[in-house]
């Protein structure tokens, strides 16, 4: 079986530094992460704390008591409302993405950003105040509205922002600010678990990322890209000068000014986008995102307390198993940032599939063996415990360095700027739709599939893996107006995307310049 993929060797070499400036500029504007992560690891934590479901999830309290009938741990957290609650704020984060993209483009990345800090800051006070499950979903949804706003503008504003060869390690700064929110997310919980007012104070300090995220976002220049857009020119090629740390930016700026003039002529980006010019990018779009919440991350991300607990932990036990967990989820992501402009994507996209689909398997027979079908473990011994955690913690660190920061980096660089911003809203569209469906779906597919629930998500993660090898262009070290030249090159993906017109012949993929070249890998079937 053929397989082949684009290798870039020396790309388009515009001059420039990292500069303190830019550094400082996209760790800033990574902090829009923090809202997002933080909110997956606090709605898992309260759902297990007993007071937060007496009061507004009596049924579930009841079965989690032993005062149902029902003792199928696989069962217990099977509550339409209680799913409802946890799945709300990404079916408003859809929403919020198709008008951020178009906020974003007229009004530049940074206001879409205060927009987005501004609603997630509001729906935090609503659910620590709330007093009915109203109240909560109408938080949850605000919160969706913000994360929407800020998942669609940060990653188009950092690879706008970054100087190309760092693009990879600046743009994932933004998981890693996602990891750290989680992590943040579990250590309050597992101190306010036990609090009569814990739950409130979890939930209503998510007010504290979305004021550093507000703060953060005002004290931002917006990107020369977005200033070129708007007819800002002189104020463009300066921003250009000072987050390069040099004068001569004209190459790289003359490159940006083209691009914005291609990107004027294109009235209709929605419509543009669906060009098949633009079918590689549309794809990959799409299916990123899709597969990133189907290897199953976020059912132990934001259900991990509520996991752990189903698999036999008690309820303070639960917390800290998902603190630890949450730890490995972000010293991995710290790992991907150090080797991504190294190594490439390609290579950790295949790699972390392997050690997520091995992982997965081992967790599933482990599950199984000790609660088979009936979801009634008796005594859990504490080494069996500890070994399902371990291999939470594999699988876990496998997607942290591959598909977690990836899957926001890859199609926030592969598009022209004419449709990046409607790219980013049809990325961060897809990621929430299907983040609704497995949150919505978890607890009953816990409940009918069991143990085997992990094996569902495994068949994704094969899939996956042989879509990445068979389709995915290496992008590293490619700059990202020049992105193009890497589809017209690709073994499948050069019959939709010509070869660009605007280039000379010393800049055409092969001739040396710009140095692509097609790799060929054989493999016997």
């Amino acid at each position: 079986m053929a397989g082949g993929g684009i290798a870039p060797s020396k790309g388009k070499a515009y001059p420039g530094n990292m500069t303190c400036k830019v550094f400082v500029t996209c760790i800033v504007a990574a902090m829009g992460g923090l809202i997002f992560g933080y909110d997956i690891g606090i709605s898992g934590g309260v759902i297990s704390m007993p007071l937060f479901l007496k009061k507004f999830f009596p049924d579930v309290w009841r079965k989690e008591q032993g005062m149902s009938p029902s003792t199928n741990q696989y069962c217990t957290y099977n509550s339409e409302t209680l799913t409802l609650f946890t799945s709300s704020l990404y079916f408003a984060a859809l929403l919020a993405s198709f008008v951020a993209s178009s906020v974003t483009r007229a009004c530049g990345r940074r206001v879409s950003m205060v927009i987005g800090g501004t609603l997630f800051l509001a729906g935090s006070a609503v659910n620590g105040f709330a007093q009915n499950v109203l109240m909560l979903i109408i938080g949850r949804l605000l919160l969706g509205f913000g994360i929407g706003f800020a998942n669609q503008s940060v990653p188009v504003y950092l690879s706008e922002m970054a100087p190309y060869r760092y693009r990879g390690a600046l743009n994932m700064v933004f998981q890693l600010s996602i990891t750290i929110g989680i992590l943040g997310a579990n250590l309050l919980n597992y101190f306010m678990a036990n609090l009569k007012y814990g739950w409130r104070i979890s939930l209503g300090c998510a007010a504290v990322p979305g004021i550093i995220f507000i703060v953060g976002s005002l004290l931002l220049p917006d990107t020369p890209n977005s200033l070129i857009e708007r007819g800002k020119r002189e104020e463009a090629k300066i921003m250009l000068q000072k987050i390069r740390g040099i004068r001569d930016v004209d190459e790289e700026f003359d490159d940006l000014v083209i691009a914005s003039e291609e990107s004027k002529k294109v009235q209709h980006p929605w419509a543009n986008i669906m060009k098949e010019k633009n079918r590689p990018q549309l794809t990959f779009a799409m299916l990123i995102p899709f597969f990133q919440q189907f290897t199953g991350i976020n059912v132990i991300m934001f259900y991990a307390p509520v996991l752990f607990k189903t698999i036999g932990f008690g309820s303070t036990a639960s917390l800290m198993s998902a603190v630890i967990t949450g730890l490995v989820n972000c010293l991995s992501t710290l790992v991907s940032i150090a080797i991504v402009d190294r190594f490439g994507r390609r290579g950790l996209f295949l790699e972390g599939g392997s050690q997520m689909l091995i992982m997965q398997l081992a967790i599933a027979a482990a599950i199984g063996a000790k609660f088979g079908v009936s979801g009634n473990p008796g005594s859990l011994p504490k080494g069996y415990a500890l070994a399902v955690v371990a291999m939470i913690c594999v699988y876990v660190a496998g997607f942290a360095w591959s598909w977690g920061p990836l899957g926001w980096l890859v199609p926030s660089e592969i598009f022209p700027l004419e449709v990046r911003s409607a790219g980013q809203s049809i990325n961060v569209s897809v990621n929430m739709i299907f983040t609704f469906v497995v949150a919505q779906i978890f607890p009953v597919m816990l409940c009918k599939l069991k143990f085997g629930l992990f094996l569902f998500f495994s068949f994704f993660v094969v899939i996956m893996t042989i879509f990445i090898y068979k389709f995915f262009p290496e992008t590293k070290g490619v700059p990202i107006e020049e992105m193009a030249i890497v589809w017209s090159r690709h073994p499948y993906w050069r019959k939709f995307v010509p070869a660009p017109d605007n280039i000379d012949d010393d800049r055409k993929p092969g001739s040396g310049r710009i140095g692509i070249e097609i790799v060929k890998k054989e493999q016997d079937c």
